[in-house]
Order: structure tokens, then C-alpha cells, then sequence
């Protein structure tokens, strides 16, 4: 892997780092937290620290590594594997976080922003991904460093997790103006609501990456969106990535295809009883009836643990209504057609949200095995497989396949099974910002040109409001009684949702990404006193 040019932070701001999956911005951090040397593409003979600093002499990255090598920096990083953490520390999250912390007063403050309370006595071993994801977050953030980290640190998330944690990252510089922030992000709405200022990377992953002079945030994310530095006259991608909702006259015709199926179901409630730790305790999904048609998207807006995955699986009928068990056992047949869906579930294709592949063969041989037909098929590929850069992975092993990886082939898998409803849960799950764009492109396509239905469930605000057509908002108390609304309008819904959660979003001019407004800012309270919590002008 070579590197050309590294990016700069400047203390007291928080610098954000934005690119493709494999272009070393992970060795960056590294680098920068003095944790790795730089061998300025001498990896026989690497040079030495003198030589080093020589080499950055008249930057700020000469006094930058000048200050770490003499005044002896502290730095920590956020790892971006926080699945990984349970394997190297063992122990109660109370415990760990007040053996780190090095901030007086400030312990109850952030486990309490990052919801970490409520499981304070648990073993780091039976934590979710989202709960050791907050946990890595706060034992970071209760430090005294003057170099902090985050690599990552949406992932798992749900949307007000993700903004909570944006705070909590924000907070590290906040009256600290010595202090050095760095962060790593995807999801494109945190990564603008955190950061300072932008350095964009790009490159050939596993090759060489190219770090951006810092940009503004809004100008930065444009940049890496637009695939041009316009101050270095140069394209790093060929096509640009924009949001904009107004539809084709094309895509108009076909959503108005009076042949459109309607689909119905039914209300339910499914009640779900877990015993943990001799524990046991009670979730009660309410589900709204109501209907959807063909060439349709509906994406589901919630915290976690609202039910939305246990909605998605009665959906795909692997789990039954509780109307339907008790009309069941009654045999009565009048009731049974009643809270039954009404539509055939044998011609449903989910993509559930943990992928674990039992898989030992290629991709190739994964593909033939369930989706030959449409593998095979020359729409198929032009629309999903070649988009997705399947052919770069398309020899490699399953079980060798990288997180992101996988998530590609589960998505190809899912739409490549021939159905009337596609059950897509979190696609955006490990893929980078650009992956993430390309795969909602797929989706929208797909699902428009085959005159099919697709549920999405997505925290990647981006990602959301471009795939939906409609949406489902959860509301409720996660994980003890929840209610999933009747679809509803893109406007409507997503009002209902931000007003949950006290954001307000707008557009951006020039490739129309919604940006969330900063808390308290002018643009924020006057839409909050007009009700426009999401802003659908252009």
C-alpha cells in the first residue's frame, strides 16, 4: 500500500476522513497516533524518525509528528472491529469504563449519553454489536488524551444512537483547544454533523491512496461525492453520486402502471419472550395494517429494537401473528383467513441483517448454486452484479469474504432470487460511503424495472430517503411495546420520525443530500417552529 500525503489535523477541530473501503484511511490513523512509521515508500529499508520529520520539514505535519515524538502525545483510537473487543478485554462495562476514566465527573455523563446504564453490569461477552460499539465510544471518550480517534463510530447505530455519539465525539475538543480529533465515517449525514473540516483519500484500494488538502465539511463531502478535486483539476471517479429525488418522466410512467398489484395485511401484534441470565423478559410489536403495490419501496424508520426486524420476519411469514397462533389453535378457519396475510409468502426473498455464511465453496459456485437464472441473465448483470463489483470477489472463497464483501453478495443473492417481495434488512452494513450509494442505485432499479415490492430496513439516513418511496415509522418503547404505523408519504413519515427525534434536515443545492442542521442553529429552530422537520425543496 502506498500513501501520498497524509492528512492534517489541527487541534481543537475535528477532522473527518472520508473514502472508499482499502484506501488506508485506518493506516492514516495509525500513523498519525504514532503508532505506525511511515517508511515514505521505503518498506526495505524504512527510514529513521530524523529522516522522517526532514521529509515534512515546513509542513504542519513536521510539528505534528515534532509534538508526539517530544512532548510524548497521548493518542487512542476507537478500533473500527468492536466486534473483536471481547476476545482482548474481559470484564463488566461499569468496571472497565471506571478504570479508564481519567475525567472527573464526567463518568455518569457519558454512559448516560451513550445509553450504556441500563447494561453497566453486563460481561462485555453478551453485548450486541450496537452496545460494545457505545462501549468502545465511552471508554475512549472518559480518556485524557490529547490525540482522539474514531474509527468508524457509527456502525451498529441507530439514527439518534449514531447523533448521540456525534456528540459525544464533538465534546473531546470542546473548550479542549489542544486537543486533536479524528474521524472516520460512512455514513455521510454524521460524518457533515461531526466533523470540522474534510480530508477526502482516494486511490486503487489495496494499492496506493491519495490524501485532499482539508476542505470545508460541506465542500469536502461534495468533493468526494462529485469524484473531482477541483484544486488539483483531477477525476477519481467517472461518474458523479447525486441524490435527487425529482423522478425521470420514465421512472413517473412506470409507477403509474394502473396493472399494479395491490398487496394487503393485516393489523398484528406478535409477542416475543427471550429468557437471558434467568431473566426473562417481554416485547410487544403492534403492527397497522395496510398495503403496498408493485415498483414500490418502503422503508422502515426506528430506533433499535423496535420490532422492525420481528415486522420484516412476519412479513416473509417465519413468524406468526399472535392472532394468527390463537386462531390456529381454535381451528377456526374464519379467523385464520382473517390475520393471515394476503399475499402468497412463498414468493418472498429476505436478507437478513447478521449474514453468517455456512458456504464453503467460490462466490461463482455460491451464485450458480441459488440464483443461476438470474446470474446468468444479461439485465441481471448489467443492473446488479456489475455495479456491485461482484467480478472482483467472484473466485474468492465465502468464507474468506470481508464484511463488505459479503454484504455485496448478499444483496446480489437476495435480488436474484425471483420473488414479489424483497425483505432487504440494513444493506448499507459495512460498506463504505460510495459502496452504500451504488447498492441504493441498485435497489431503486431493480425493484422500479421489475415491477416488484421492496421493505428496507436502514439507519444510513442517506441510503433511507433515497430508496423510499413510503415509509414505516416504529414508535414506542424500544425493546418493551412498539407500533409500526400504516405506510405513509416520504414528507409525512419522515416528519413524524426527526420530530422523534428533535433533528431537523435540509437539502443540499448542489447534489441534494439532506444535511442535518446543527442543534439550536437558526435553520434548525425556524423549521422546528413551522413543523418542516425534513425539507423536500430543492
Amino acid at each position: 500500500m502506498a500513501w501520498i500525503s497524509l492528512p492534517m489535523p489541527r487541534p481543537g477541530q475535528v477532522l473527518g476522513l472520508v473514502g472508499t473501503n482499502g484506501i488506508g484511511k485506518s493506516t492514516a490513523l495509525r500513523i498519525l497516533a504514532g503508532k505506525l512509521k511511515p517508511n515514505l515508500g521505503r518498506y526495505e529499508s524504512p527510514p529513521e524518525w530524523q529522516e522522517i520529520l526532514t521529509h515534512f520539514r515546513g509542513s504542519e505535519l513536521q510539528n505534528y509528528f515534532t509534538k508526539i515524538l517530544e512532548d510524548n502525545l497521548k493518542a487512542i483510537i476507537k478500533p473500527q472491529f468492536v466486534d473483536r473487543i471481547p476476545k482482548a478485554v474481559k470484564g463488566q462495562v461499569m468496571n472497565i469504563i471506571r478504570d479508564r476514566c481519567e475525567k472527573e465527573g464526567k463518568l455518569e455523563h457519558y454512559m448516560n449519553e451513550l445509553d450504556l446504564l441500563h447494561i453497566q453490569d453486563r460481561d462485555l461477552e453478551v453485548l450486541s454489536g450496537g452496545e460494545l460499539q457505545r462501549f468502545a465510544i465511552c471508554s475512549v471518550a472518559v480518556q485524557q488524551a490529547d490525540i482522539y480517534m474514531f474509527d468508524e463510530p457509527s456502525s451498529y447505530l441507530d439514527v439518534r444512537q449514531r447523533l448521540k455519539a456525534a456528540l459525544v465525539i464533538r465534546s473531546m475538543v470542546e473548550g479542549q483547544h489542544s486537543s486533536y480529533c479524528i474521524c472516520v465515517e460512512h455514513d455521510l449525514c454524521v460524518l457533515d454533523y461531526l466533523s470540522d473540516f474534510i480530508c477526502v483519500l482516494y486511490g486503487a484500494p489495496s494499492a496506493y491512496g491519495v490524501v485532499t488538502m482539508p476542505f470545508s465539511v460541506r465542500e469536502g463531502i461534495n468533493i468526494f461525492l462529485a469524484g473531482f478535486v477541483p484544486t488539483e483539476n483531477l477525476r477519481f471517479r467517472q461518474e458523479e453520486l447525486t441524490f435527487k429525488l425529482a423522478q425521470t418522466a420514465d421512472e413517473m410512467q412506470l409507477k403509474d402502471d394502473t396493472s399494479a398489484n395491490t398487496y394487503t395485511y393485516p393489523s398484528m401484534t406478535r409477542t416475543m419472550v427471550s429468557t437471558k441470565d434467568n431473566e426473562t423478559t417481554q416485547f410487544k410489536l403492534h403492527v397497522q395494517g395496510g398495503a403496498f403495490v408493485n415498483s414500490e419501496i418502503l422503508c422502515m424508520l426506528g430506533e433499535n429494537g423496535t420490532g422492525k426486524t420481528t415486522f420484516i420476519r412476519m412479513l416473509a411469514n417465519q413468524l406468526k401473528s399472535d392472532e394468527l397462533e390463537a386462531a390456529e389453535a381454535a381451528d377456526d378457519h374464519y379467523e385464520i383467513a382473517k390475520a393471515s396475510l394476503q399475499y402468497d409468502a412463498n414468493v418472498v426473498s429476505y436478507k437478513p441483517q447478521k449474514i453468517a455464511p455456512k458456504f464453503q465453496g467460490s462466490v461463482r459456485a455460491l451464485l450458480h448454486k441459488r440464483i443461476k437464472d438470474s446470474y446468468t441473465h444479461p439485465q441481471f448483470m448489467t443492473d446488479v452484479t456489475k455495479p456491485l463489483n461482484l467480478d472482483d470477489i467472484i473466485d474468492q472463497a465465502v468464507p474468506n469474504l470481508s464484511g463488505g464483501e459479503l454484504q455485496r453478495v448478499a444483496i446480489v443473492l437476495c435480488l436474484g432470487k425471483a420473488a414479489d417481495i424483497y425483505l432487504i434488512d440494513e444493506p448499507s452494513a459495512y460498506l463504505d460511503s460510495e459502496q452504500r450509494i451504488i447498492a441504493s442505485k441498485v435497489i431503486k432499479r431493480f425493484i422500479l424495472h421489475s415491477k416488484k415490492t421492496a421493505f428496507v430496513v436502514e439507519h444510513d439516513f442517506i441510503m433511507a430517503t433515497y430508496l423510499a418511496d413510503r415509509v414505516i415509522v416504529y414508535k414506542g418503547r424500544p425493546g418493551v411495546e412498539c407500533t409500526a404505523q400504516s405506510p405513509q408519504s416520504l414528507l409525512s413519515g419522515m416528519n413524524m420520525f426527526l420530530k422523534q427525534l428533535e433533528i431537523t434536515f435540509r437539502r443540499d443545492p448542489t447534489n441534494f443530500r439532506p444535511r442535518i442542521n446543527k442543534l439550536n442553529s437558526v435553520k434548525d429552530t425556524e423549521q422546528k417552529s413551522t413543523g418542516n422537520y425534513f425539507f423536500m425543496d430543492d
